[in-house]
């Protein structure tokens, strides 16, 4: 299996010396043994009405020998899907086998990794393993190692950087860690308090206290309420409670391998923004949030599933940590954003004062809502393409849309402009993007 991109000439050439394979960490098979048990309680909750018959007739000695078959053939399984996976760096490509009865191979060339990400859910930090995931170019999820030992992952991860950014093998592996420089840390409390000033953990927290009552009332049915009311209470544990633990102790650092973002009580995540692959970056504000100038910033990473840099911070300490990802480029002030003309409330009343644009010499930037505000900020070496959209009521009142693509398969609008002002942003946007992809810096790590 070739991966997109090899030269066959080329490797024909200049022959690739092999690689030692290893195997992931001995603790390994214990995670996998759960496969066929999952598999097992899958089926049991699919028709929970018909497990509990089957499982009223299986008598004391039934269960046990159920059991004496079922502990061993769990251990086997994880045992040999353990010992059938191997992983190897080679001088251009990252290779995995794995597979007991159906085999893959995964050939991930070096040149086109993403990120790689350390993460540890809690079991695994009591072990003293890690598990190894890798953002690459063109694939739609991850591939991952877990589990290797912390110091082997932490290594790997060095390893694969480096060669990434063009280190011959031998001064790779002598590379290390790069070292990094803590830029910003989150502290409990204020992610504490932010959560409680969200509107969204209020919203889905109302939502799970009424609605099951109501449909109670409506209904009497205890199913009903319980397939309504679990997921409501889930989605409002998520928002306030699952992202406290998700997003606790968030620490931003910069190295030269670009931006390291640490986060986790429970399960430790250990994430890299690549450099030169962020699309877009938004500074999102929340109504409640704004007593405080507190904001929270997201991006749009090319490739990758990193989408937050940082959960919550002062405006002018945010604002810091964004130049470090956009290097040159500056945030534009509320106070510069030029809104929509007046008859824009013609097409959409009120809400179109939320709306608003700047464009600098380094960034297309587009503001919308009016409650949650949030501000886009596209550099213009990202900009795939620029579109003008314009409906019928818009083009009644001398309106249009610029729709402004980015590499991440994303776009951020300036709404509601006059048309003029809206072709000429059209035209110049086209010509800054052509200028801005000629001077940009290498997308490449440690560039």
């Amino acid at each position: 299996m070739t991966a997109p991109g090899v030269d066959d000439g080329v490797a024909g050439a200049l022959p690739e010396r092999a690689a030692t394979e290893r195997r992931l960490h001995p603790v390994t098979p214990f995670r996998r043994a759960w496969a066929p048990v999952a598999v097992l309680v899958g089926w049991a909750a699919h028709d929970p009405n018909q497990t509990q018959e089957q499982l009223t007739r299986l008598t004391t000695t039934t269960l046990l020998v159920a059991l004496a078959v079922l502990v061993p053939a769990a251990a086997l399984y994880g045992f040999l899907s353990w010992w059938f996976t191997h992983f190897a760096v080679t001088d251009t490509e990252l290779r995995i086998r794995t597979g007991l009865v159906f085999r893959r191979a995964a050939h991930i060339r070096l040149e086109r990794i993403q990120a790689v990400d350390v993460t540890q859910p809690l079991l695994a930090r009591i072990a003293g393993v890690a598990k190894l995931r890798l953002d690459v170019v063109g694939a739609d999820k991850k591939d991952e190692l877990a589990f290797l030992g912390e110091a082997e992952a932490r290594a790997l991860r060095a390893e694969l950087l480096a060669r990434a950014a063009g280190f011959a093998p031998e001064t790779a592996r002598e590379v290390g860690e790069a070292p990094a420089r803590e830029l910003l840390r989150v502290p409990a409390r204020s992610l504490a308090v932010a959560l409680v000033l969200t509107g969204a953990t209020w919203g889905t927290l109302a939502a799970a206290l009424v609605v099951p009552p109501v449909l109670w009332l409506a209904t009497h049915s205890v199913w009903t309420v319980l397939a309504t009311g679990l997921p409501l209470l889930g989605a409002a544990g998520a928002s306030s409670a699952g992202r406290f633990v998700r997003e606790y102790d968030w620490t931003v650092g910069e190295s030269p391998d670009g931006l390291r973002i640490d986060h986790g009580l429970l399960d430790r995540t250990h994430e890299t923004v690549p450099p030169g692959r962020v699309q877009t970056v938004r500074i999102v504000e929340p109504l409640l949030w704004r007593r405080r100038d507190w904001v929270r910033v997201e991006l749009d990473v090319a490739g990758s599933a990193n989408s937050v840099l940082v959960p919550v911070a002062p405006r002018a300490v945010a604002e810091a940590v964004v130049t470090r990802v956009l290097p040159g480029a500056t945030v534009p002030a509320t106070a510069s954003l030029s809104r929509p003309p007046r008859r824009a409330g013609r097409c959409v009343p009120l809400w179109w004062r939320g709306y608003g644009i700047a464009v600098t010499d380094t960034v297309f930037a587009a503001r919308h809502g009016l409650l949650r505000r949030s501000v886009a900020l596209v550099p213009h070496a990202k900009v795939q393409s620029v579109r003008l959209a314009q409906g019928p009521w818009q083009r009644l009142w001398r309106l249009a849309d610029v729709h402004v693509d980015t590499g991440a398969d994303k776009t951020v609008t300036a709404r509601l402009r006059d048309a003029g002002e809206a072709a000429e942003l059209l035209r110049g946007q086209a010509e800054r993007s052509r200028t801005g992809r000629r001077d940009a810096r290498p997308d490449r790590w440690m560039a």
